[in-house]
């Protein structure tokens, strides 16, 4: 008599909205593969219980980010690391999977491995130690038994400090089949293909708004006066529109303020090029092959502690993977309107310019995993692969 095969648990935790996003991808992948052969326990936000998870906590109650919204919710920060600890000595996963949320989670891998350091702990997109702070990489290979990278670079990197690393891919791959509908913006607005379109993105952050807007409206007076008949996109999310909307009163040019998901995918491929800051969203125009500028500004105190930290030579993720400056990056004083001017122009005006950056683009893409089985996946793999290794999976 053949004695049914007992289900894997896997207990994935998220602790803020990029995290349940990541988690909402890898649960889909988890369960293509393993089908009703694993059991799927944890704490997310809409995206994971979209795919059946019933939370343990409210993601509320960790999503919070700046000092003046984390202080008071300290306690309860805590409470949860515990919480979470305790549950999985309770439950016995096979792994628990801690995503992104490196200040929350990396608490919880702490307390796991204090209290039974037998339970399989897995950390899904390592925090970028290798540009700032490096010692934490030794702490990390301590508490965790295996690190899912997005980015070919990290593992190399983790390895030298004991972590077992496997370079997955970067998620926001799976997010290229949405970079579509272009053309039919265009028109939806009244822009005619030749019309010259400039994307502006100064981030989704109440801060990136109050430094970085200013900055973009003024550099696209000057690129105005550099390309007649300009017209810009200007994406936003709900959570900051209203301060956009302020901020871009008097605007150099014609322009569309966008605020659905769709249609910012949409603008980047109806965009001539982007003036962007740092962050996800410059992985995203890569995707949509959109030649780009990178810009970022922050408070003086804060620039001069990152100047201390920051380890690498170059500050956007196209550079970094290229190791070289493919993609302009113009930071803190550096970022005038008039240098970003200067920048963004001849990926307007000269075709070469611009299908040269596009000829990076392309590179960057290949070297996130584009083309390759879809990151989830591959995360998912790992993860099976990793528990079904272990002694304790056969037991």
């Amino acid at each position: 008599m053949t004695l049914p095969v007992k289900p894997l648990t896997i207990m994935l935790v998220a602790g803020e909205p990029s995290g349940d996003q990541l988690g909402g991808q890898l649960m889909s992948a988890l369960k293509a593969i393993a089908g009703n052969t694993i059991s799927i326990i944890g704490m997310g936000g809409p995206a994971m219980t979209a795919q059946g998870l019933d939370s343990f906590f409210p993601l509320s109650d960790t999503a919070v980010m700046g000092l003046r919204e984390v202080v008071p919710k300290i306690p309860v920060i805590l409470r949860r690391v515990n919480d979470i600890a305790m549950i999985a000595l309770t439950r016995r996963p096979d792994a628990v999977v801690l995503i992104d949320s490196p200040d929350f989670n990396h608490r919880i891998a702490a307390r796991l491995k204090k209290l039974d350091p037998a339970i399989p702990v897995i950390n899904y997109v390592a925090p970028q130690v290798w540009a700032s702070r490096q010692y934490r990489a030794r702490k990390m290979a301590r508490n965790f038994d295996l690190l899912l990278a997005l980015l070919p670079f990290e593992p190399p990197f983790f390895e030298k400090y004991g972590l077992h690393t496997v370079f997955t891919g970067h998620p926001v791959i799976e997010r290229g089949k949405l970079m579509t509908g272009g053309p039919e913006l265009r028109a939806r607005l009244g822009l005619a293909p030749e019309t010259p379109v400039l994307c502006v993105l100064p981030g989704s952050r109440s801060s990136e708004i109050r430094f970085i807007l200013p900055i973009f409206k003024d550099a696209v007076a000057e690129i105005a006066k550099r390309v007649p008949g300009l017209v810009t996109l200007l994406p936003t999310v709900p959570h900051v529109a209203a301060k956009v909307r302020a901020g871009a009163e008097g605007w150099p040019t014609p322009l569309h303020i966008i605020e659905s998901e769709a249609d910012k995918y949409a603008a980047f491929k109806a965009a001539n090029a982007a003036l962007a800051a740092s962050g996800t969203v410059t992985t995203e125009l890569a995707l949509a092959r959109t030649p780009m500028v990178v810009a970022y500004r922050v408070g003086g105190l804060t620039y001069t502690l990152a100047q201390v930290l920051f380890r690498f030579k170059f500050f956007a993720l196209v550079n970094l993977l290229l190791d070289r400056m493919a993609v302009p990056e113009l930071l803190q004083h550096n970022a005038t309107p008039a240098a970003l001017a200067d920048a963004i122009t001849p990926l307007l005006t000269d075709k070469i310019a611009a299908a040269n950056q596009i000829a990076d683009l392309d590179a960057v893409a290949k070297a996130l995993g584009e083309g390759s089985e879809p990151p989830s996946f591959r995360a998912a793999h790992a993860i099976l692969d990793f528990v079904k290794s272990r002694p304790a999976a056969h037991a």
